[in-house]
């Protein structure tokens, strides 16, 4: 615990919790877009909830880095190919993710009357939508903590990384969200996000590694050019909107005349 507040200590501590925040960000996005399904008196309480269970199983997870290590051991051969326990988690995980997000994407292209009988098919309780966070909170925690393992020995420090990171995501969660369902585009993009994360898991899932850091950066990417385009669409409309009122103006100062 001592080599926590030492300079070495505190820079590990630092790096370890902006990654973790970095590789938070699928997760709040996955869970807002979950909770957005059900009625609005609950949806603060599930997306707490999953953060909330998101941080006792990364936490739980670090006091149990040696099974974690155990799962990256052969379980079975198939097609010339080792499948361990992090392979498998990896592929179901992804699978799920590349489903949810397909069929989110599915429904808002749909268009609203559909999505609305879709809502009305089927009953989203809350209890349903916990579990799905449940599952999807597996994977991107193990995905988390065998990264966070990879740069980090002291677990105190981990843990406190850990805990940090998860208290930022908790307060800037419902900001997120209510800005990705403000914004129709926001929200496709997220789900594209979504998808090519599922698709990444996937792949690591088959052994075939990509370097995380490419991915996040076209991410965000994306994101800066979206935001810069709800900016210039925000900008045109107030310019329309003065245009018409000085408009107005001149028809009311001609009438006098």
């Amino acid at each position: 615990m001592e080599s926590l507040f030492t300079i070495d200590g505190l820079i590990s501590l630092l790096s370890l919790t902006l990654m973790e925040i970095v590789l938070g960000i699928d997760n709040i996005i996955f869970i807002s877009i979950l909770c957005n399904r059900l009625p609005i008196v609950q949806q603060d309480k599930a997306r707490n909830l999953g953060l909330v269970l998101a941080l006792f199983m990364r936490i739980g997870l670090l006091f149990a880095i040696s099974w974690l290590v155990g799962l990256k051991t052969p379980l079975f051969e198939l097609f010339n190919y080792e499948f361990t326990g992090r392979a498998l988690i990896l592929i179901s995980g992804g699978i799920f993710l590349i489903y949810k997000s397909t069929t989110e994407i599915h429904q808002k292209l749909e268009g609203p009357e559909a999505d609305e009988v879709d809502k009305k098919k089927r009953t989203i309780t809350f209890q349903s939508v916990i579990l799905q966070i449940v599952l999807l909170d597996i994977v991107f925690s193990f995905d988390s903590i065998l990264t966070a393992v990879g740069l980090v020995q002291n677990i105190w420090i981990m843990v406190t990384a850990v805990v940090i990171s998860l208290g930022i995501m908790l307060l800037a969660a419902k900001t997120i969200s209510n800005f990705i369902n403000e914004h129709p585009t926001v929200k496709m993009l997220a789900l594209s996000f979504l998808l090519m994360i599922g698709m990444l898991l996937f792949v690591e899932g088959f052994g075939v590694h990509v370097p995380k850091g490419y991915v996040y950066f076209a991410i965000f990417f994306s994101l800066l050019v979206e935001v810069l385009n709800l900016r210039m669409k925000k900008a045109s409309k107030e310019q329309s909107s003065v245009q018409l009122k000085s408009k107005y103006k001149e028809g009311e100062t001609e009438s006098e005349d």
